[in-house]
């Protein structure tokens, strides 16, 4: 089951995409796989060359709660090698780029993997004009199912 971000893609242009790992703790992983992240508010960050999640929801894992409770938007660090994480601080130097979270998920190993992309905003005219082409794609398939 992946947690999709689908307010990253109508708010930003996505130029280049990354796959990173999640430095999580046992029951935020039983949550994730249960379904229970959100991406909405979330946005990466690197500080002090460690790249960050700040404001991922989520929710604590019930049997666990009650023992051991943790902040459920506490900062998270994410895993990338290196060489690519200089490339990336490179790039989000220019003017408008920015780090967006889009899809969190399992790999076929079982290691829970966070996909970012390197963004830039869009303007009010870029998403109206998304939105017209996604009407007439509609449109489109409305017709040849008849």
């Amino acid at each position: 089951m992946a947690i999709i971000n689908r307010r990253a893609r109508h708010e930003y242009h996505i130029l280049d995409t990354y796959e990173v790992g999640l430095v999580l703790l046992g029951p935020e992983v039983k949550s994730i796989r249960a379904g229970q992240a959100n991406l909405k508010e979330a946005h990466c960050l690197i500080r002090h060359d460690h790249l960050l999640l700040i404001g991922c929801h989520i929710n604590p894992y019930k049997p666990a709660a009650m023992n051991n409770p943790s902040d459920p938007t506490r900062s998270r660090q994410l895993l990338m090698h290196k060489k690519e994480q200089l490339k990336l601080i490179g790039k989000l130097k220019e003017k408008g780029m920015t780090l967006v979270p889009l899809k969190m998920y399992f790999n076929e190993r079982g290691f829970a993997k966070l996909q970012i992309g390197l963004a830039k905003g869009k303007k009010n005219y870029d998403k109206r004009q998304d939105q017209k082409e996604r009407d007439v794609k509609r449109d489109l398939q409305r017709q040849y199912k008849m």
